[in-house]
């Protein structure tokens, strides 16, 4: 089954729409889509790695502009939606601390959270919902999806063929470890 899914994957590279198709799973993983972008990225680099850098470039634009979206759910929708809830819970002033302490130095988590497994859709929402300067939010988005989608690039254009057959040759343990990083970043959003 992993195979199967591994080789429709690297199928994508062949499409006239493969670059459509990236910039649609980067956009929308920023915001709302669980999966994140380097699942469909790496096979499309690996099949392509001529390619690698463009790839790079329109995974970084896409989920840039994605991080803009989530940030306006986080500061619209939380108002009309998230406040709410908090009033119920007598928790509003809890959140008003938690957002100046969070805006102080929310660039390092828009940082991390960009570069790292720990899911970047929730620091888009939460970066609109606590009212981190949408400037400093999209500068900090930029660098940090650029590193993230640049090196991988760098990496699989340079060493792309050794990587290739490594991961095919472990593709059962390679989409275990992909498995446990995305649950782990949940599991970090979720309890700490």
């Amino acid at each position: 089954m992993l195979r199967k899914l591994y080789d429709w994957t690297l199928s994508f590279a062949d499409s006239p729409y493969s670059l459509w198709i990236l910039a649609a799973v980067s956009f929308v993983e920023s915001s709302v889509f669980p999966i994140p972008p380097h699942v469909l990225m790496i096979p499309l680099i690996i099949a392509q790695p001529h390619r690698a850098f463009l790839f790079a470039a329109v995974a970084t634009i896409a989920s840039v502009a994605g991080g803009a979206l989530g940030y306006y759910i986080g500061a619209e929708l939380f108002d009309s939606i998230g406040r709410p809830v908090l009033d119920f819970y007598h928790k509003a002033d809890a959140f008003d601390a938690f957002a100046a302490r969070f805006n102080e130095q929310g660039h390092w988590a828009v940082l991390a959270a960009g570069v790292t497994p720990f899911p970047y859709k929730v620091i888009t929402i939460t970066s609109g919902a606590t009212g981190l300067p949408f400037a400093s939010f999209m500068l900090w988005s930029l660098i940090a999806r650029s590193i993230i989608f640049f090196v991988i690039a760098g990496l699989l254009w340079k060493f792309g063929a050794p990587i290739r057959d490594f991961i095919e040759k472990r593709l059962p343990l390679m989409f275990t470890l992909f498995i446990v990083l995305l649950v782990g970043g949940f599991y970090v959003v979720k309890y700490l």
